[in-house]
């Protein structure tokens, strides 16, 4: 998922009740169910190395208890630094030894074994949501490299957004009225709703997940391929719970389907909607060999891997080459992005998530993009 929908789910886990253990539940929960993100900064070395690299080890099992142990640490930084400012304002006050501490003064109780668990429970949080997505986690990796997806859940889902935020405003909306009134505050207000959005989203999940299903099987009993279907993939779109994007492989083609589980319609038409697999072409086993290449594949679980002939990218010169020499662009494209997410009509150009590699001789790796950009 992108971050704010991580963001969002941690703030909910520490208000769930998990602040009424302890302070700065709310706090950490937000930082760890977002920490294991860091593994962007791979992307300065370029993206390629981003894709190798993100949603590898800071989102795996075996990394979300250390996760969660340092974002507990920065948090007791934070609260070490809290603490002296109120000691250096309660001896600047010169209270009378018999008068009460105002609240702003006295120490926060923090129980760190509650922190802790907080922070681990927002740190799987993590893995969780972003195995819901098409892009899917590798949860046992180092151990086990495979990548997993549920694949029912479009990467930015605005009904999540609603549901999370409402969570958090609308108990600050009913303080501030309360307030208005004269009404006592009451003290960690909003676990209710805080439970309430975390029960949707978990119900969001399983009605999409049963959508998925039907849609998978409408297009298995429809029979839409003319030949066999090894494997099939529905791929979601935001908002609309019926609508997905369906993938179906056979031994020769890829084929792809417009379904709604709503009206039970499918719409695919083999000519338009028929990809007969390429040839594997020796520019296609270079560039296969190249490191865009390995990682690409390591990634992709619907990777197509075309060589289009003399086709220039956009993005970088073909190479010069003397007129006895040949260049060709062979192009990485995985088919679970390879549609319009937000409108009807098909994608059009390079698909996102897409990579173009130029071979020279059949053999030679002359310059790699990855997604639009230039890779060195």
């Amino acid at each position: 998922m992108e971050p704010v929908t991580h963001f969002l789910t941690g703030a909910c886990i520490g208000r769930a009740g998990l602040n009424r253990k302890t302070a700065c539940a709310t706090l950490v929960g937000t930082l760890a169910a977002e920490a294991a993100d860091l593994d962007i900064v791979w992307g300065l070395r370029g993206q390629v190395d981003e894709l190798k690299h993100h949603r590898g080890i800071t989102h795996t099992f075996i990394a979300a208890p250390v996760v969660a142990l340092i974002v507990v640490l920065f948090a007791a930084l934070i609260h070490r630094w809290q603490e002296q400012r109120r000691t250096r304002r309660r001896l600047a006050a010169n209270l009378d030894p018999g008068a009460p501490v105002p609240l702003r003064l006295q120490p926060t109780r923090i129980h760190w074994g509650w922190l802790y668990l907080t922070a681990l429970i927002a740190a799987l949080s993590h893995i969780l949501l972003d195995w819901t997505t098409t892009y899917g986690v590798r949860p046992f990796f180092p151990f086990n490299p495979r990548w997993y997806e549920g694949g029912f859940i479009f990467i930015a889902e605005p009904v999540l957004w609603v549901l999370l935020i409402g969570a958090i405003i609308v108990p600050w909306l009913l303080g501030l009225v309360a307030g208005e009134i004269g009404a006592r505050r009451k003290p960690f207000r909003g676990r209710g709703w805080a439970i309430f959005a975390l029960a949707a989203m978990v119900a969001l999940w399983a009605w999409r997940w049963s959508e998925q299903a039907h849609a998978l099987a409408l297009v298995q009993n429809q029979q839409v391929a003319s030949a066999p279907v090894k494997r099939a993939a529905a791929e979601p779109y935001p908002v609309d719970p019926f609508r997905w994007h369906v993938i179906l492989e056979t031994p020769d083609f890829y084929q792809t389907a417009e379904v709604n589980t709503r009206t039970s319609e499918v719409d695919s038409d083999p000519q338009r909607d028929v990809r007969f697999k390429p040839p594997f072409t020796p520019a296609v086993e270079a560039a296969q060999r190249t490191y865009l290449g390995q990682v690409y594949l390591d990634w992709a679980s619907w990777a197509v891997v075309t060589d289009l002939g003399q086709d220039p990218v956009q993005a970088l010169e073909p190479p010069q080459l003397s007129p006895n020499r040949h260049w060709t662009t062979v192009q990485f494209v995985d088919l679970r992005f390879d549609y319009s997410f937000l409108g009807t009509a098909r994608s059009v150009g390079r698909p996102p998530l897409s990579g173009d590699v130029y071979i020279v001789d059949g053999r030679e790796d002359a310059g790699e993009i990855f997604n639009g950009q230039v890779q060195h």
